[in-house]
């Protein structure tokens, strides 16, 4: 894939280093040279200095034949501008942009542009870390609306179905861990003890789960 990706702080570096060892074509945008010290010297993709917005430079990075473009400037106007340029003007396939105003971020996911907004993320996460810390939080998705949460099964359910575990629209199982194998239950399965059960829980629910678990 080629990948654009406007902005070389810590994030952009980041993502841009990571994508050049999956061996993907990369070109960073920044208007500060200095910033693309940041990428290092293993980094073997291209860096265009210049306003990201900019319609020449943008060009320059090769943006006409991307497959992808990734804005994570420090500006929320910056991003998301070059973003709709990005997917209204060059048509670029896949789309995201880091914002930080979880209102903004809403509003332009409604204009079709993936976003994510670290202010909302952590917040979603902080908030299930010292509400109910025993329900352990791998992962989030969106920004941070779903968590995906580890529990080890309680007595009580053993035994039992797995749908036994499950509200639509606010928590669902994804996957059970037993005896160091994960796998996807089949419809009928039982809990059996020392499970570990994977679970999706949609941002409000996590209470009712904890409530259900004992």
């Amino acid at each position: 894939m080629k990948i654009i990706i406007i902005g070389c702080g810590r994030v952009g570096a980041g993502l841009a280093q990571i994508m050049s060892r999956s061996s993907h074509k990369v070109t960073v945008v920044d208007s500060d040279p200095v910033a693309f010290e940041r990428l290092g010297p293993a980094f073997k993709g291209q860096v265009v200095p210049g306003i990201c917005f900019d319609r020449n430079v943008l060009m320059k990075s090769g943006i006409e034949k991307a497959d992808a473009l990734a804005a994570v400037t420090a500006s929320d106007e910056a991003n998301l501008i070059t973003a709709r340029l990005a997917r209204q003007v060059f048509h670029v396939p896949r789309v995201a942009a880091r914002v930080y105003e979880p209102r903004k971020a809403e509003i332009y996911q409604r204009l079709g542009i993936q976003t994510i907004s670290p202010v909302a993320i952590g917040t979603n996460r902080l908030a299930n870390l010292i509400s109910y810390a025993h329900l352990e939080a791998s992962a989030s998705l969106g920004d941070g609306q779903v968590s995906i949460v580890e529990v080890d099964i309680p007595r009580l359910f053993i035994g039992r179905e797995v749908s036994a575990l499950s509200i639509p629209g606010k928590f669902q199982i994804m996957a059970i861990t037993r005896n160091s194998r994960t796998f996807l239950p089949r419809e009928g399965a039982v809990f059996q003890k020392g499970d570990i059960v994977h679970l999706a829980v949609q941002s409000g629910s996590t209470k009712e789960l904890d409530a259900m678990l004992g």
